[in-house]
């Protein structure tokens, strides 16, 4: 998924250009002086684990309780930008992955212990699933009596609905895997089914309710996991009666433990308690607090600033996608008392610089810049120490298959570029001169890391051409396949702990259209029918081994995007929240264990 916002599996954002440098701890082109400090690769590891699958009895609610939780008060949260999308259908990057835990529910969802370890279990549905005919039918019960906000007792009509939503045309940036597992694979389920609002529904024999409380689901390949793809937020319902299709952004209808009380758009979101839902329902979320606060326009600086002087209603602050401010840095590690109110992880994603290959189609040009990038100093960028780690390879230390030894952009020894041998390359290319625009996110950190890369760039003598884009709708307009525009940053991380939600939607020529998350428009014969291929096998080792194999010829022989940096996860919590803990869900600050001290 993208993450914030970077798409995802799961989507970050990003001080002015002035003193860029100095954010690195290191000149361009030089070694970090920075001793590695935060989570490391190893502790990634365990996100690379497959999850539990979970039984009807670890599927009822409520939820464990959080040691010490209290009821009552309203959590603040500062961040950057507006969601993209309300519309759960339309969701897919981590922010508003985020909100989801709060405002909506699914056939499944994870549970995830003090450990980190997950297990998938049914939210709307008694269990995780039922298989059949060699795992190519999938049936799910419902719960009895769980309503939306409305007091609407949800029925598989409804879950039928918001599956069929999923295929109309205005339904652009959400994830396709159900559409296609069911209609045909990249956009062959568009020409299969136009969705529900006409009165049609898919036939029978593809999904079927037969009753009120049963849904069923047949694929054309064997899937064993349908129940990651259903714990989705994009799969979660959406109540037919008050489906108001593109209005849904701006008024949806909640099942989870809170609603939306207002919502101004660019400005501020608020979340009361949802009455109907019950908590004897549900094994994941809890409702301590009586509601949150959502305020835009604060960028990473401000939130750290705000959040650590620990002042008023940011007593009670969390950050949602937003991370701890790289200037401030030495203000938070320096304090004990300041650093228990913060939580670290390793993040799925992989920050990457996607060439458009429609526009940039010699090979030396892109390796070129593949070999300058700044790859330390872009990650420091975004987090300094803590903000991750240069990246090596397309696939990030908590994809299986992952092989740290793996360097073919010699990130290692030159983290901030190889100047020298990209000008070889520009030259050999005949591209001296050659203009090139560069799109980024108008934030702070995302100028800065625009800068940081421009620079090095114009030093193998492109000429680099910089054009800024509003970050709330950065994906939707990235995620257009006529953008116009050749070089552009996004980040991506698994869906779940299987190279099938990195490569396909990355990578898929048959995926591209407007909202695909194959920004760099690959579409190479081989890597088309290797990841046909590769999805087919059943054994995840196997299967995690044929991937590592393809991520790296598509690194050496197309190169349609260079990885930059991994992504470290750093917060700051206000001192009066408690249940502060790191998801591995979420790859954030958990919302659902959140309550206030006092």
């Amino acid at each position: 998924m993208s993450i914030l916002r970077s798409r995802t599996a799961q989507a970050t954002v990003a001080a002015a250009a002035v003193g860029a440098l100095a954010l690195t701890g290191c000149s361009s082109g030089s070694k970090s002086s920075d001793k590695p400090v935060g989570k490391s690769q190893d502790d990634a590891k365990s996100q690379a684990k497959p999850v539990t699958m979970g039984t009807a009895q670890d599927s009822v609610g409520p939820a464990k309780a959080v040691a010490g939780a209290k009821k009552g008060g309203t959590v603040q949260v500062y961040q950057e930008d507006d969601f993209s999308h309300l519309d759960p259908g339309q969701i897919y990057v981590s922010d508003a992955g985020m909100l989801s835990k709060l405002l909506y529910r699914g056939l499944t969802t994870y549970t995830e212990d003090d450990k980190g370890n997950q297990t998938v279990v049914g939210d709307l549905a008694t269990d995780p699933g039922k298989s059949s005919d060699g795992g190519k039918t999938w049936t799910f019960t419902l719960k009895s009596g769980i309503k939306d906000q409305n007091g609407h007792v949800i029925t598989s009509a409804d879950m039928r609905h918001s599956i069929e939503r999923m295929y109309d045309p205005f339904m652009t940036d959400g994830p396709t895997y159900i559409q296609q597992w069911l209609s045909g694979a990249g956009t062959k389920y568009r020409e299969a089914y136009k969705g529900p609002y006409k009165g049609k529904h898919l036939p029978d024999s593809v999904l079927a309710t037969p009753d009120d409380k049963t849904i069923t689901f047949h694929f054309l390949q064997a899937h064993t996991d349908v129940p990651q793809a259903f714990a989705m937020a994009a799969y979660s319902v959406v109540p037919e009666k008050t489906d108001t299709k593109q209005k849904y952004d701006q008024a949806p209808v909640a099942t989870g433990p809170y609603k939306v009380a207002s919502y101004k758009s660019g400005k501020s979101l608020s979340l009361v308690r949802n009455t109907a839902w019950d908590e004897k329902t549900d094994p994941l979320r809890h409702a301590y607090v009586d509601g949150w606060n959502i305020e835009f326009n604060h960028d990473k600086a401000d939130q750290t600033k705000t959040i650590l002087a620990d002042r008023g209603d940011a007593k009670n602050a969390i950050m949602f996608t937003g991370q701890v401010d790289a200037t401030q840095l030495q203000k938070i590690t320096s304090s004990k008392a300041v650093m228990k109110r913060t939580i670290q992880g390793y993040a799925p994603y992989v920050w990457q610089l996607n060439f458009n290959m429609d526009r940039i189609k010699d090979k030396r040009i892109r390796d070129a810049i593949a070999l300058a990038l700044p790859a330390t100093s872009a990650a420091r960028a975004d987090g300094g120490a803590y903000g991750g780690d240069a990246a090596t390879s397309l696939m990030s230390p908590t994809t299986p298959g992952y092989d740290k030894t793996y360097d073919p952009f010699n990130r290692v020894k030159k983290p901030n570029g190889d100047i020298a041998k990209a000008k070889k390359l520009i030259k050999e290319a005949g591209a001296e001169g050659k203009k090139l625009v560069y799109a980024y996110a108008n934030t702070p950190v995302r100028t800065t890391q625009a800068n940081l890369i421009i620079n090095q760039l114009d030093k193998i003598g492109l000429d680099i051409q910089k054009k800024d884009v509003d970050q709330a709708t950065w994906y939707e307009q990235m995620g257009k396949v006529k953008n116009g525009m050749d070089l552009y940053m996004t980040g991506w991380g698994q869906d779940w702990a299987d190279g099938n939600t990195v490569f396909p939607p990355s990578f898929d020529g048959a995926q591209i259209q407007d909202g695909s998350s194959n920004y760099s428009h690959t579409n190479d014969k081989h890597v088309n029918s290797e990841m046909a291929r590769i999805q087919l096998i059943a054994d995840a080792d196997e299967r995690a081994s044929e991937y590592a194999k393809l991520s790296k010829y598509i690194s050496e022989k197309i190169n349609p995007a260079a990885p930059i940096y991994y992504t470290k996860v750093f917060q700051i919590a206000g001192s009066n929240v408690g249940g502060l803990r790191y998801g591995q869900v979420v790859s954030y600050t958990d919302p659902t264990t959140i309550y206030l001290k006092k």
